[in-house]
């Protein structure tokens, strides 16, 4: 039998896609309002995988993602993605979304995206959304893509910057349980 525990906290991995760099004036304030104090954020890196927000958002396309100091339980990602939800719709006009969110969570093996997008990997974390599993770790190979992983999360540039994060997430975590010692 398999004892129940309590899972380790994650650290909260926000990326937004934009094809107005300046719109990242107005979230970054949002952002730390929903999620507290921003830790790390991203170098911009172009998003020309796909012209799948082409036609909705313009081009050209560019994601920038923000990491957050607090670390999160892993089962109030559905919670978030209803928030960051929420900040996309007041980017909204006409029914044309100017910045796409997606929230996530890191932790030691796996990086996972929220979504609500049924599909056959995603599970089901309720509220109407799905945990997609984007990237796994190994010690061996570091962050490993999947089949169905997105263009841009298996970047060279994207794994790099989620290699630094897993790294201050370890960091973190190391310091919340010593915390949790005192």
């Amino acid at each position: 039998m398999s004892i129940p525990k309590t899972p380790d906290p994650a650290k909260l991995v926000v990326g937004c896609i934009m094809n107005d760099k300046a719109s990242v004036e107005t979230l970054y304030p949002m952002f730390e309002k929903a999620f507290g104090p921003v830790d790390m954020i991203s170098r911009w890196l172009d998003f020309d995988y796909t012209d799948y927000y082409y036609k909705e958002m313009g081009s050209p396309l560019f994601r920038k993602v923000f990491v957050f100091k607090q670390l999160i339980a892993q089962d109030d990602l559905a919670l978030i993605k209803e928030k960051t939800n929420k900040i996309e719709t007041r980017f909204t006009s006409s029914g044309r979304r100017a910045v796409n969110i997606d929230p996530g969570y890191l932790v030691s093996s796996r990086f996972i995206l929220a979504t609500g997008k049924e599909y056959s990997h995603r599970i089901y974390i309720g509220r109407k959304i799905y945990a997609d599993l984007t990237l796994m770790y190994s010690k061996k190979e570091g962050f490993k893509t999947l089949d169905w992983t997105y263009p841009d999360y298996a970047s060279k540039s994207m794994i790099l910057f989620l290699s630094k994060v897993r790294d201050k997430y370890l960091l973190d975590l190391k310091a919340d349980k010593g915390k949790k010692n005192d």
